[in-house]
């Protein structure tokens, strides 16, 4: 299998709240490589892939932070119009539903990265492959 760890933390929606996770991280040695928060009320939803995923778990674990593991998938995105249309067509045209994605453009790589959450892991898989799409490990993203 491909996917990726990904590490989601649930936090109070309050200044300095991400300063604590990323000071958290930083002190550790672990680097952020991808993320995304998400807002509800007083409330929210920190989703990161980072270079150590275990590391990042455990020490915003140790720290009192309520976080999970999931695991995604990292897909190489054409950075182009119709770069994003490509993969979600795909996986709507199989009944795969994507539940939350997220997307970044690096410089290094001249690369688009597509992190996608979906119902169906393997055929999600099955599917990019199948139609040419590649997808990313995390060794790849490491590289980024």
């Amino acid at each position: 299998m491909v996917a990726i760890k990904q590490i989601s933390l649930f936090v109070e929606n309050k200044p300095r709240r991400m300063a604590r996770v990323a000071k958290t991280l930083s002190n550790s040695g672990v680097n952020i490589r991808a993320m995304t928060i998400a807002e509800a009320g007083d409330f929210g939803v920190i989703r990161m892939v980072v270079d150590d995923p275990q590391k990042g778990y455990q020490v915003l674990h140790d720290e009192g932070f309520t976080v999970s593991e999931t695991e995604v998938l990292a897909v190489e995105m054409k950075d182009i119009p119709g770069g994003l249309y490509e993969i979600v067509d795909s996986l709507g045209r199989e009944g795969i539903n994507i539940d939350y994605a997220y997307a970044f453009v690096t410089a290094k790589s001249e690369r688009a990265m597509l992190i996608v959450r979906v119902d169906n892991l393997e055929g999600a898989k099955d599917v990019l492959t199948g139609v040419g799409i590649k997808l990313a490990t995390k060794d790849e993203l490491q590289k980024i």
